[in-house]
């Protein structure tokens, strides 16, 4: 599937469903609204983020050989075929997981019985910094009760991990149930679900905060609370989530968990892909602020050096616009007619790939000369990564554009053969907005000053207000939605937004209609 022609299909029905019901008589403010349609308003340019590569911390099989990790981790943690028979090219007996340095610098940390946070970016695969240890901690202490709680702030994160945990703990078990068991607990479950979880509790509860504070008060749920006397280890995933109020909501939270399961040794761990501090610091600072963050919020210390990062690494050889030989071999590839290359060693060492890894994936941080992820950015439109391109390599900005998707696709498609990651993994980010109205200055419809842009006065005129319009559905006129407010020896109005219908004391919602000509309203009760 090509993701851009999925994205245009959808924007092409988002447009078609959105202007099905909106009907504009006045002849300017049709042209004006068609105009920022056609440039984006409602939906601006897809941003292109490339998941970038990682650098390489180990397999489980070496930590286990370490004696980091419980021997049945040889077992749980690979990759494995599904039981309906749905993953063919997976082998029966599964294939070995390799890790990614912070990865295996999360488990070491674990082992050190540290309280720790992940900072790494999407597609890092932070959940397994905090499952494998937790797994592990289950194998070499068996028994009954919950040694592990994870808290996820949205219902739809704790549903994606049991799907995951299913993998791991459940495939290639008989009957599907491996030595360490799990159960989701966010009020999504019915009755019979629940008493059957608090009536044999399992090792690792998903839950979230708002769930996880009414078991602690809830009578129901105290043999739930009771089983996790002894708690190990507590983990807030997307811990940027938690700030202002419900930062401190989950702030007493965490000290209440404690002390309820009486959990004298409970591990904190957190993650999040974007709690970073000013990116102007160094890293050591930043691993500083985020430290004192998550030492507050747990009530519980995390050192500095167990906020754990990511080390990025090329996959590509570094692209240099400065060698003239390397700008021909780039234009090349741009200009030419065939497909771009499929196989993994001729990808990684296609100019274009080198190209493409820079300005959609990596740089290089000026401070600490550490790899860190380019912001996300679209292909085409205004500072893009086509104009870019094609303004380094003298070529249309259409021609570079087309070479840049076709490259992306083929890198999505090209596989490590050592690793079995993808080359180039990417994320189209398309942002859509409902819209929000038309705003015009007060004046006959040939003289007033209409924008999109919601403001409260023309510009550079202070004497001519803007209000919102709203449309009739059946002939389009216009009309200004306003408060009215009786001041004798006249009404007064002021900017209203549609949908808002109780205003301050003496104030009533209406409409303003200012009369285009003599005749532009009708005099004829019937009409």
């Amino acid at each position: 599937m090509d993701v851009s022609q999925l994205r245009d299909r959808v924007i092409d029905d988002y447009q078609d469903c959105a202007t099905s019901f909106v009907q504009i008589a006045d002849p300017r403010i049709h042209e004006l609204v068609e105009e920022e349609i056609k440039a984006g308003l409602l939906w601006p340019e897809p941003l292109i983020q490339l998941n970038p590569t990682f650098e390489v911390g180990g397999t489980i099989d070496e930590l286990v050989d370490r004696r980091l990790l419980h021997e049945e981790c040889r077992r749980i943690f690979r990759h494995k075929p599904a039981p309906d028979g749905s993953d063919p090219e997976i082998p029966p007996d599964g294939l070995p997981i390799r890790l990614h340095r912070h990865q295996v610098e999360a488990i070491e940390a674990a082992s050190k019985g540290a309280n720790y946070v992940l900072t790494t970016g999407t597609g890092s695969g932070k959940s397994l910094t905090y499952i494998v240890p937790i797994v592990d901690h289950v194998l070499r202490n068996p028994g009954p009760g919950i040694k592990a709680i994870v808290v996820y702030p949205m219902n739809a994160l704790a549903n994606s991990q049991v799907r995951e945990l299913e993998k791991f703990l459940n495939y290639g078990y008989p009957d599907g149930r491996g030595p360490v068991r799990f159960a989701r607990y966010t009020g999504q479950e019915d009755d019979k679900e629940r008493e059957e979880i608090i009536a044999d509790p399992p090792d690792i509860l998903l839950t979230n905060y708002v769930m996880l504070e009414l078991a602690l008060t809830r009578p129901r749920e105290g043999d739930l609370i009771k089983a996790a006397r002894g708690l190990r280890f507590l983990v807030l995933d997307e811990l940027h989530t938690y700030r202002g109020r419900q930062g401190a909501d989950v702030a007493l939270l965490c000290r209440r968990v404690k002390v309820a399961c009486g959990a004298d040794q409970l591990r904190y761990v957190g993650t999040s892909a974007t709690m970073t501090a000013d990116p102007s610091h160094s890293f050591e600072e930043q691993r500083a602020e985020v430290a004192r963050v998550a030492t507050k919020l747990f009530g519980a210390e995390v050192r500095p050096e167990d906020v754990i990062g990511e080390t990025l690494r090329r996959l590509t050889p570094p692209d240099d616009l400065s060698d003239p030989d390397f700008v021909g071999r780039l234009r090349a590839r741009v200009l030419a007619d065939g497909p771009p290359p499929t196989d993994f060693d001729a990808f990684v060492s296609d100019p274009l790939s080198s190209w493409i890894e820079s300005a959609l994936g990596l740089k290089t941080d000026a401070g600490s000369g550490r790899l860190v992820r380019q912001h996300p950015r679209p292909i085409t439109g205004p500072h893009g990564a086509a104009e870019e391109l094609a303004a380094a390599i003298d070529v249309s900005v259409e021609e570079a554009a087309g070479a840049i998707r076709r490259q992306l696709l083929a890198g999505y498609r090209a596989t490590d053969p050592n690793t079995g990651f993808r080359a180039f993994p990417f994320r189209l980010h398309q942002f859509v907005s409902r819209g929000e109205t038309v705003y015009a200055t007060v004046e006959p419809p040939e003289e007033r000053f209409v924008t999109t842009q919601g403001q409260r006065f023309a510009p550079g005129d202070r004497s001519r207000a803007l209000l919102p319009l709203a449309f009739c559905r059946e002939c389009g006129a216009e009309y200004y939605t306003v408060w009215l407010r009786d001041a004798s020896p006249t009404r007064a109005v002021s900017e209203r937004d549609l949908r808002d219908l109780q205003g301050k004391e003496g104030e009533r919602p209406g409409f303003l209609y200012v009369a285009a000509g003599k005749d532009a309203w009708p005099v004829d009760t019937q009409e």
